[in-house]
């Protein structure tokens, strides 16, 4: 395929791109943003498409390993820390949803009951709301994936028992 022949078909696919783009992010900024950094993604690495694959598929492969790298760069940058070991604070780049102090609170609440877990609970439970996927977890604490899966389902039954009383 020719570097023009591409550029038509990625040129004849951005709509799909865009709609793809909106069902990920639910944001149309930001979704205007991930198109423009697939397409400029797929342009810079055009040498890598193999003339006999599917297009349409390839071009959506970019878009979702982009957003999936975004999102987990923005659960980095609101990673929970600690100083002191008493004064506890998120540090949040975007806006969470929580704009009045009873939703504050009640994350600082809950905040403190997944501190009150045990370590074989706390652990892959705070790893896995901070965006890793069960196999990274398990990986990292060098456990079977079904122990990781079954550590947070035991550490979500618990939370749950604890905020419902």
């Amino acid at each position: 395929m020719t570097k023009i022949e591409f550029r038509i078909q990625l040129i004849n696919l951005s709509e799909y791109l865009s709609r793809l783009a909106y069902r990920l992010t639910s944001d149309k900024d930001d979704a205007k943003d991930l198109v423009q950094e697939t397409l400029f993604k797929s342009l810079k690495h055009c040498d890598k498409f193999v003339d006999e694959s599917n297009f349409k598929a390839w071009a959506s492969t970019i878009m979702k390993n982009t957003f999936i790298n975004n999102y987990r760069k923005s659960v980095l940058q609101a990673i929970y820390r600690d100083q002191n070991n008493e004064l506890s604070f998120y540090n949040r780049t975007k806006y969470t949803g929580y704009d009045n102090p009873d939703s504050a609170y009640s994350v600082s609440e809950i905040t403190q009951h997944i501190e009150q877990l045990e370590d074989k609970f706390r652990i892959p439970f705070k790893m896995h709301i901070n965006g890793y996927k069960y196999r990274e977890i398990a990986d990292e604490l060098n456990l079977n994936i079904g122990t990781i899966k079954s550590r947070i389902f035991t550490s979500r039954k618990k939370l749950k028992v604890i905020l419902m009383n």
